[in-house]
C-alpha cells in the first residue's frame, strides 16, 4: 500500500497553511491558561474572558473544518468560561 493511499484511509488532515485565525487562538489559549493558573483571584474574570474568546475561534475552526468532535469539546470549555466569568463578577 501506497503512502497516499494510507493518508486517504486514515483521512489525516494536512493544512497547507495555517491561517492567523488559528495562531491568534492558540495565543489566546496560553494567555487564559497562564491568567488562570496564577493564582491571583482578582484576575481570573479576565483569564475566563480571554478563554472565552479562544473558544468562539476554535468553535469557528471546527465547524468550518467540519470537526464535530473539536467543537463540541469547545463549546462545552466556551459554557464554563462563560459561567466562570458569572461567578467571578456577580
Amino acid at each position: 500500500m501506497e503512502i497516499r493511499e494510507t493518508i486517504d484511509i486514515m483521512k489525516i488532515r494536512y493544512y497547507k497553511k495555517i491561517d492567523g485565525w488559528r495562531w491568534l487562538g492558540f495565543i489566546l489559549a496560553m494567555v487564559s491558561a497562564f491568567t488562570l493558573s496564577g493564582g491571583n483571584p482578582d484576575v481570573q474574570w479576565l483569564g475566563w474572558s480571554v478563554a472565552l474568546i479562544s473558544c468562539s475561534i476554535w468553535i469557528w475552526m471546527g465547524v468550518k473544518d467540519q470537526d464535530t468532535p473539536r467543537a463540541l469539546m469547545e463549546l462545552m470549555y466556551l459554557l464554563l468560561a462563560v459561567r466562570g466569568v458569572y461567578n467571578w463578577l456577580a
